[in-house]
């Protein structure tokens, strides 16, 4: 009697299923819900924890240091400064005595005259994907290895609105302009010069890198020493059909029998973050471009064939023309690296002197997240800088 009862919860609880799977899609239709699942801004790992204090993710005394940049909307960001170690070690005398936590004047801070008092110094913006705040994760590590990645090498990263200590609400238009305001700060304030950037991004990170680059070589003209976009997606229209929130949780594949259902829902998204469009946008403006693209097979978050659209959009975007994939793959260069995965190498010059190099590297194994602390992040950083 007691397994026949068992029995009917569970059929009733699995017939239910369907209804609620449809329930919530029909919510994720309201703007702000949709917003709050695709930023999962609130979703921190950290809420007990003082990002204030760095030292408390292995960083040394005041080897981070943290400050506020305000929009040209009114909001106010939270930003991090991540000195290189063999810098902070020259000058750990000096840094000690700095007072800790958040800066007044970040402008006149130790860390920011570092960067821009040596001509030598270089900088990475890197921009990090969803959920969180700038100590969520792998973040903290992903900043450690790409500070080490050579010598006076500076790192800094922001939290978009609406995330960790930055207020707002995040949306596309807003994240761009956050992004936007902090190279800004960069170029305007630290004075560090577009050829000594590279502009890093990881996951949602990538549409904001793009987006920003796409700002500065369209509209000011100004180009960067390199860009890496790493676990990158071509749209979210595109990646939502397949998309799977920690790789578990679908959102639109249970509809792949019933596609118009499928379109209706694609066409409801508010944030589109075309980067396919973007990156070919921006290679179409530059006269000078080298773009690393990294993914792993095993990102179960998003898949590597994005990488491949992206790819595929950049090396078509050289030619005035257009090139079919064909075309590409009879020229672009291909790299075996056994276990560690391959390299596809798109490069274009022409009469003028512009040249342009789309590197794309496929590792076998790095997930979406941990990616950022191997090897060849820190070697593409290298690249990109030419050191």
């Amino acid at each position: 009697m007691a397994f026949a009862t068992n029995l009917k919860k569970f059929l009733l609880a699995l017939a239910a299923l369907p209804l609620l799977y449809v329930s919530c899609l029909l919510l994720l239709l309201n703007g702000s819900v949709q917003r709050h699942a695709l930023y999962a801004h609130k979703i921190n790992t950290a809420w007990w924890q003082d990002l204030n204090e760095p030292e408390q993710w292995g960083f040394l005394k005041n080897q981070v240091q943290a400050f506020n940049l305000r929009t040209p909307d009114g909001e106010v960001l939270y930003a991090w400064h991540i000195l290189p170690i063999s810098l902070y070690s020259k000058n750990q005398k000096p840094l000690l005595l700095e007072p800790p936590g958040l800066a007044s004047d970040a402008s006149n801070s130790r860390a920011a005259r570092l960067l821009r008092d040596d001509p030598e110094s270089r900088l990475v913006i890197s921009f990090h994907g969803n959920a969180g705040s700038v100590s969520q994760g792998w973040r903290t590590d992903t900043y450690r290895a790409l500070a080490a990645a050579a010598d006076k090498v500076h790192v800094l990263t922001v939290d978009y609105r609406g995330f960790g200590y930055s207020t707002g609400t995040p949306t596309e238009e807003g994240l761009i302009i956050d992004g936007i305001t902090l190279v800004n700060w960069v170029l305007e304030v630290a004075n560090v010069p577009p050829e000594r950037i590279v502009i890093v991004g990881q996951s949602l990170g990538t549409a904001v890198a793009t987006a920003v680059v796409e700002h500065f070589v369209v509209q000011r003209h100004l180009e960067f020493a390199g860009i890496a976009l790493i676990a990158g997606f071509s749209d979210l229209p595109t990646l939502i059909l397949t998309y799977a929130a920690g790789g578990i949780v679908p959102f639109l594949s249970p509809l792949r029998a019933f596609p118009k259902a499928q379109q209706f829902f694609t066409s409801k998204i508010k944030d589109t973050w075309r980067t396919r469009d973007r990156l070919a946008n921006v290679v179409r403006h530059s006269r000078k471009l080298d773009l690393i693209l990294i993914h792993a097979k095993n990102d179960y978050d998003i898949p590597w064939s994005h990488s491949n659209t992206l790819f595929y959009a950049a090396a078509n975007a050289t030619s005035e023309k257009g090139m079919s994939s064909k075309q590409v793959n009879s020229v672009k260069q291909h790299i075996d690296l056994g276990a560690q995965g391959w390299t596809n190498v798109w490069s274009a010059a022409d009469n003028q002197y512009r040249f342009k190099r789309i590197q794309q590297t496929i590792l076998r194994r790095g997930g979406h997240n941990r990616i950022m602390t191997y090897d060849s992040v820190s070697k593409a950083v290298f690249e990109l800088f030419k050191l």
